[in-house]
């Protein structure tokens, strides 16, 4: 190798070090947005709302909250960089995209933000749930494809009992009554968990022949079976009685979806107030109001919230935010 050459490999190689250097310390130290807050992030803050920040700024990506009865005002942005985000009773899931080859880091946190255990898994971050005692974590991935209007589309959603250690990487081989019958496919796929607080059974989507089915499953029975078709990325309410879910209303059309209220006891649905196009698993913000992100024209993306009776009318509830939860009282 002639001195040129190694003279280059040289400077290539500390500015490799240097620009990982620079990026760790850019991670732990975080950074302040303009009308942040003081103070600093902790899961068992109770009364306020937990985010995804999506605010410009060396804060983007990294966890927020603001107060829950005053959601407009000045955000405390953490130091953990999460591409989505849940948290419940303390304990925290993020899931963090790894490196150029598609892969996910699944991080359980405690309520103040420290690592308690990691698992790598494929895929992109999609979906990310915890039961309301904080034992029960669930984590949806894109394995190919990038989004639900994709034909060619496949996910892994795994779960861990924070209690037993146990670790489910992917459910789909839970055995499925689907239309009372025992059923078996290659290509059948679950994503969006929603779980009960008896921590075991538990709702879903899962997709198979082309059509999406409701499930409701019993983790610890190790057994799913289907409640309706057409309902994906359901979010159960703080009293087990409905399910707020995304319906596909637009065969073939860039923006398919509408929010829709499930009562359980009834299977009866109800439309809600908002008429564009939600493509998330909606969270509850009380007994009364879920809350979602939608993408803003323009670029960015905001929360927002309408009534889960079909009542009312949508209001924007934080701007430059994603993947909510709420840290009750």
């Amino acid at each position: 190798m002639s001195t040129r050459a190694r003279l280059l490999t040289v400077v290539a190689a500390v500015l490799l070090v240097a620009g990982a250097s620079t990026g760790y310390v850019w991670h732990v130290r975080g950074g302040a947005d303009p009308g942040t807050a003081g103070g600093a992030v902790r899961l068992d803050a109770a009364g306020r709302i937990l985010f995804r920040n999506t605010a410009p700024g060396a804060g983007f990506g990294k966890v927020a909250t603001v107060p829950l009865d005053r959601p407009g005002a000045g955000r405390t942005v953490g130091a953990t960089r999460c591409d989505r985000v849940y948290a419940a009773h303390g304990t925290g899931v993020c899931l963090q995209r790894t490196g150029p080859v598609p892969g996910t880091y699944v991080t359980v946190l405690d309520r103040e933000l420290r690592r308690v255990r990691r698992v790598r898994t494929e895929g992109f971050p999609n979906r990310a749930r915890v039961s309301a005692d904080g034992r029960m974590l669930s984590w949806t991935m894109f394995v190919r494809g990038d989004s639900y209007l994709r034909d060619d589309f496949s996910t892994r959603t795994g779960v861990l009992d924070t209690r037993t250690g146990r670790l489910t990487g992917d459910i789909e081989r839970i055995p499925l009554t689907l239309d009372g019958r025992p059923y078996q496919a290659a290509d059948v796929n679950y994503w969006g968990v929603t779980f009960a607080r008896d921590d075991s059974t538990f709702y879903a989507t899962v997709r198979t022949a082309g059509r999406t089915y409701l499930v409701r499953g019993d983790y610890r029975k190790w057994t799913a079976r289907t409640l309706r078709e057409n309902a994906e990325c359901p979010s159960l309410s703080p009293d087990g009685t409905r399910l707020v879910f995304k319906k596909r209303v637009n065969a073939g059309s860039g923006r398919p979806w509408r929010l829709f209220a499930l009562d359980l006891a009834r299977m009866r649905e109800t439309p809600l107030a908002e008429s564009r196009s939600v493509d998330d698993q909606a969270a509850w913000l009380d007994a009364r109001t879920v809350m979602y992100a939608l993408p803003r024209h323009g670029g960015g993306w905001d929360v927002w919230s309408v009534p889960a009776d079909g009542s009312g009318a949508p209001r924007l509830l934080i701007r430059d935010a994603s993947s909510p939860a709420v840290l009750p009282r």
